[in-house]
């Protein structure tokens, strides 16, 4: 995995280098147009009066990881939700501007909700294990979507899954028992291998390592680098190092807004808002 080292030395005052750099980081971003799997175009959110994200642009590219950075209630969980259509159950919540899956609207009136989540999962902080047996919390997914027909179908889709979530190694031996007695770091595992078990094109991670320990959270982290290959992953973290490691591009949110979005080399080495570098090198947080 790349490891960006955080540091961040751009003068304030030099109005020419912010340009030059801004120049720079949109020819860098905008080259590879055929390759984005989500985009987002002046996305605002309100729960009810208040505003809590105001005119989001960013795009995802496929089969990247994208991190989401930003001190806490800065709307990254926020925006994150707004990507399947989370924030739809929240009362008095409204969203306006428009997210695209695969070049088609998310928010269109003809749009299945349960169809779109089953394209676009999620990973949440906590893990969150059915009270089922192991095998059950991945073949759920399988079954209710109806991508098996057969027991033995199913079988082969969490085995599968258990296997590209690394751990089916440490449970094979125990695949009845409560999905409850595993691990913290298992339990996470376990839901991601849910969540893929359905083949979503895309998957959002809200902090899918805070509550883990440090052998865990590496565990999860080499997992995304995998998971990579196959799966366009967005991750919000308030972990910077997490960040550098993980992903390529980064979108740092700054009090409701989108203050830069580029690569995570460009916005850990060189970042062009001075509200980046702040936040990049311990100034605030």
């Amino acid at each position: 995995m790349m490891n960006y080292a955080i540091t961040a030395d751009i003068p304030d005052s030099n109005d020419n280098i912010v340009r030059q750099m801004q120049d720079s980081m949109r020819s860098k971003t905008s080259d590879s147009s055929a390759d984005i799997k989500m985009t987002a175009e002046g996305v605002s959110v309100f729960y009810g009066e208040e505003q809590a994200l105001d005119d989001i642009n960013i795009d995802i590219h496929s089969k990247q990881i994208t991190a989401l950075i930003g001190p806490s209630g800065c709307g990254k969980s926020t925006f994150l939700r707004c990507l399947n259509r989370m924030n739809d159950v929240i009362d008095g919540c409204r969203i306006t501007g428009r997210i695209a899956l695969d070049g088609e609207d998310i928010y269109a009136p003809s749009v299945d909700v349960v169809s779109l989540r089953s394209h676009v999962g999620m990973v949440f902080q906590k893990p969150n294990p059915f009270p089922k047996s192991i095998f059950e919390n991945v073949a759920y997914g399988p079954k209710i979507h109806g991508l098996a027909k057969t027991q033995d179908e199913i079988e082969e889709i969490a085995i599968k899954s258990l296997k590209s979530a690394g751990l089916f190694d440490e449970v094979k031996d125990r695949l009845h028992a409560p999905a409850t007695g595993l691990s913290g770091g298992q339990q996470q595992r376990l839901c991601i291998a849910r969540a893929i078990s359905i083949n979503p094109g895309v998957l959002l991670m809200d902090e899918p390592c805070s509550a883990l320990d440090p052998i865990a959270t590496a565990r999860i982290e080499d997992l995304m680098w995998e998971l990579k290959e196959n799966i366009t992953i967005i991750i919000v973290t308030h972990s910077m190092q997490q960040a550098s490691r993980v992903s390529q591009h980064t979108g740092f949110f700054h009090m409701g807004v989108m203050a830069e979005v580029g690569t995570t080399e460009q916005i850990f080495q060189n970042p062009v808002d001075p509200r980046t570098r702040d936040y990049i090198t311990g100034r605030f947080g």
